[in-house]
């Protein structure tokens, strides 16, 4: 069955079909997020056996998060501890402008005398965590050392109690007992939080996507999901074009000879109600359908599914909600 499904994709690319990036059935967990990076003295140290700061390490994980990272439609800001201030200003995520905030991060600096009132910048954070969408995730990215001021544990709790519907996860850059000890204090507060250790992130991409999995959504791109690239709509239509018609005309040369079971998932942009576009992802979807039984495809292998609203390219400009009205094939 698989070598089958395989030939099914050959083919399907052949005639300028794509797989699809971040396919269906995705569902945040989270409806803003929050990066909080230490910049404090000890991240500026070097991590042992190498040439890079931890500061430097804490930056690519951060970008690696931030590219894996699913377009779900995500509220997000970024704040940094030692000193306490605000990098990204929070507001609609957007992955440039995050990368953009990262890259402004230190990855050098003082050492000495540079404790981490940790405490202290989260207590700075917590007004801006108030307005945050819930549920929502803040990512500490910190090695836990030298801690000076308020206590950072005693203040994540202070948080959770003043502020339901928030969860903190970390990833760890600790090379001290001391240090790996209050983050592992942090992570234990709740047990939505998820801990994991910054060089596991770096070294490992399964890691780190199931970082971005237990964290920001649930679900799973589909094993074998085809986006017809040009089977896209109008805004408000369900309409197909000649475009549309002809890839069809030629999607539908394959499924006849490999007599095999589809799905058709229809989607739309973010613009409008749920309800509204619930019934017009269907509509498109069934529009579909009845165009590749038209060109005899059975229609027993085909099922229509309305998904409603699409959140895999950017609702904020027009091409990205374009490319949202689409189609996507499943095969069974």
């Amino acid at each position: 069955m698989k070598m089958f499904r395989t030939a099914m994709l050959a083919a399907a690319l052949m005639m300028g079909l794509a797989p699809a990036a971040q396919a269906a059935d995705m569902i945040r967990k989270v409806d803003s997020f929050d990066f909080n990076a230490d910049q404090s003295g000890s991240m500026m140290m070097k991590i042992e056996g190498t040439k890079v700061t931890k500061a430097a390490a804490a930056k690519q994980v951060l970008g690696a998060i931030n590219d894996a990272i699913p377009n779900l439609g995500y509220k997000a800001s970024m704040h940094t501890v030692a000193p306490a201030a605000t990098a990204v200003p929070y507001g609609t995520w957007d992955r440039a402008a995050m990368q953009k905030g990262i890259d402004g991060l230190k990855a050098e600096g003082d050492i000495f005398g540079k404790l981490t009132p940790m405490g202290d910048g989260l207590a700075a954070a917590a007004a801006d965590y108030a307005k945050m969408a819930r549920p929502a995730a803040v990512v500490l990215v910190s090695d836990g050392a030298s801690n000076t001021g308020i206590d950072p544990v005693a203040e994540v709790v202070a948080i959770y109690n003043a502020q339901p519907g928030i969860c903190f996860h970390v990833v760890s850059f600790a090379d001290t007992a001391e240090g790996q000890a209050t983050l592992d204090k942090i992570a234990a507060l709740k047990d939505c939080s998820v801990a994991v250790k910054g060089s596991d992130l770096l070294a490992d991409k399964a890691a780190l996507e199931k970082f971005v999995a237990d964290v920001f959504y649930t679900g799973a791109p589909a094993e074998e999901a085809l986006v017809l690239h040009g089977v896209n709509f109008a805004f408000d239509s369900y309409k197909l074009d000649a475009k549309a018609q002809g890839l069809l005309d030629e999607a539908a040369v394959v499924l006849k000879e490999k007599n095999v079971k589809v799905t058709l998932e229809g989607w739309t942009d973010s613009i409008g109600t749920d309800a509204y576009n619930k019934k017009l992802s269907q509509n498109r979807a069934n529009a579909v359908k009845t165009y590749l039984v038209e060109q005899g495809v059975p229609a027993a292998n085909l099922t229509a599914v309305g998904m409603g609203k699409s959140f895999k390219f950017d609702n904020a400009t027009e091409e990205g909600r374009y490319l949202n009205r689409r189609v996507e094939f499943i095969f069974n």
